[in-house]
């Protein structure tokens, strides 16, 4: 398979908590937004220099449930230590605490935050690979 982008995309029923969350959490970009398409509203999240973006969605007149388990992760590996310490900082000023991870594992080289959906966000202090 040829070089591809990968795009992840999730309901929502608070599209701009979530973008919040992760535009002035983790610092991603706004890369395109839509309103009213085909009954859905939308924000596509990501950043310009990276082959990958979240799309979160919110249907007109659907109510969607929060995340199923506590094991439904986003993982960012952030090997340098001040940029782990800065993604760990912008999460906490903007009101949200760490959690314990479901998986022990998360917890040794990371920190675990929930978004407003309860999906988790893993900022791992570590390299892939």
């Amino acid at each position: 398979m040829p070089p591809t982008v990968l795009r992840v995309a999730r309901p929502t029923n608070d599209i701009s908590s979530v973008a919040r969350f992760y535009t002035e959490g983790l610092c991603f970009e706004v890369l395109a937004s839509f309103a009213d398409h085909e009954g859905f509203d939308g924000v596509i999240l990501g950043r310009r220099d990276c082959p990958w973006h979240i799309e979160f969605t919110h249907q007109h007149g659907a109510t969607v449930a929060n995340a199923p388990t506590a094991e439904h992760l986003l993982v960012l590996y952030l090997p340098e230590r001040e940029a782990w310490d800065a993604a760990v900082a912008r999460m906490q000023a903007l009101g949200v605490a760490p959690c314990r991870s479901e998986n022990p594992y998360w917890d040794r080289q990371g920190a675990t935050f929930e978004d407003p959906d309860g999906y988790r966000v893993v900022l791992q202090n570590a390299a892939w690979g």
